[in-house]
């Protein structure tokens, strides 16, 4: 017995996205763990995956390639328009520490936040409130980096009114010869920013669902909303939104350079991100699973190693 075999009729039938193949993503997720880098023929040159034994290494490192991205940037004279999430955090301290160590001015950065929470109409949570992913960035990025800061016309939020401006003001700067980046987290049900994997069944060719540069008020997935309670608001599913502003396939896969991590683990041996960082890797592209084109860009990929497995069940 298993999810597959008994799926029909259930409550579980309804949540689970019509384009997913589960024996896919089950032969994806009983892979060996020491095999989990092995490159795969989709994966872009150089794309690569990279394992954290820890949480601290994990923040450390993602925090210095930013960090690095930002520098490069600078030598070279170019504006550089980032793409960036609310979770991961750990790493923005180590990206504000590298940046003061190395006193790099951040003055050509344009920062673009991938989503927002929202109601269906796209109205977000004020920027004082501490759950809006505004507050945020405000507090763990802008704020802290000081003098050396992102001036404030070159903070993008995923409000009502600025979303759709996305992708005209990230195409004049790479028309200027800028580069975007794009650092990504990947949800339990393999999104990209709030991109959810239910939206591909609205459209009828891949091409027209890759050119989606965002949507307002996105209908967020169940397992979407349970996750963010669970690792944002404690466990407490009555504080979440069903709804959030995002960016879709249309922004993120013009990256020049993604950066992404999964750090899903709860401890004590459980984790909620093991089976999604295996479809991400070897699934193969599909819109139905939006993480796996990923793979597909020019980047690094950051994962705590537990995440690898093996992903059976736990007797201890």
């Amino acid at each position: 017995m298993n999810l597959a075999s008994t799926l029909k009729g259930s409550l579980m039938e309804p949540l689970i996205p019509k384009g997913w193949d589960l024996e896919r993503m089950d032969a994806c997720a009983s892979l060996p763990p020491e095999s989990i880098n092995e490159r795969q023929s989709h994966w872009h040159e150089r794309f690569e995956p990279l394992a954290c034994e820890n949480l601290y290494d994990f923040n450390t490192y993602l925090g210095h390639e930013i960090a690095v991205q930002i520098k490069e940037a600078r030598d070279r004279g170019e504006q550089l328009a980032m793409i960036l999430p609310v979770g991961p955090m750990g790493m923005y301290r180590w990206t504000v520490y590298f940046l003061k160590q190395w006193g790099v001015d951040a003055s050509h950065v344009h920062g673009f936040n991938m989503d927002e929470w929202s109601d269906a109409e796209g109205n977000t949570l004020p920027p004082t409130n501490r759950g809006s992913f505004q507050y945020g960035m405000e507090q763990v990025l802008y704020g802290p980096l000081g003098e050396l800061t992102v001036p404030e016309a070159q903070r993008n939020f995923a409000t009502k009114d600025n979303l759709p401006r996305y992708a005209e003001k990230i195409a004049d700067i790479k028309a200027k010869g800028g580069k975007l980046m794009v650092v990504y987290g990947i949800g339990r049900v393999c999104h990209i920013a709030f991109w959810e994997p239910q939206f591909a069944g609205e459209y009828e060719t891949e091409a027209e669902w890759a050119s989606q540069t965002h949507r307002i008020g996105a209908n967020l997935h169940p397992l979407t909303i349970e996750q963010n309670a669970l690792i944002s608001y404690k466990s407490v599913t009555t504080k979440m939104t069903c709804y959030a502003n995002t960016i879709g396939p249309g922004l993120f896969l013009q990256a020049d350079f993604a950066l992404g991590g999964a750090d899903g683990v709860f401890g004590r041996g459980m984790n909620w991100l093991g089976l999604a960082i295996w479809n991400t890797l070897r699934y193969g592209k599909t819109p139905w699973i939006p993480s796996t084109y990923m793979p597909t860009l020019p980047g690094r990929f950051y994962y705590l190693k537990e995440l690898a497995g093996p992903l059976e069940p736990d007797l201890n």
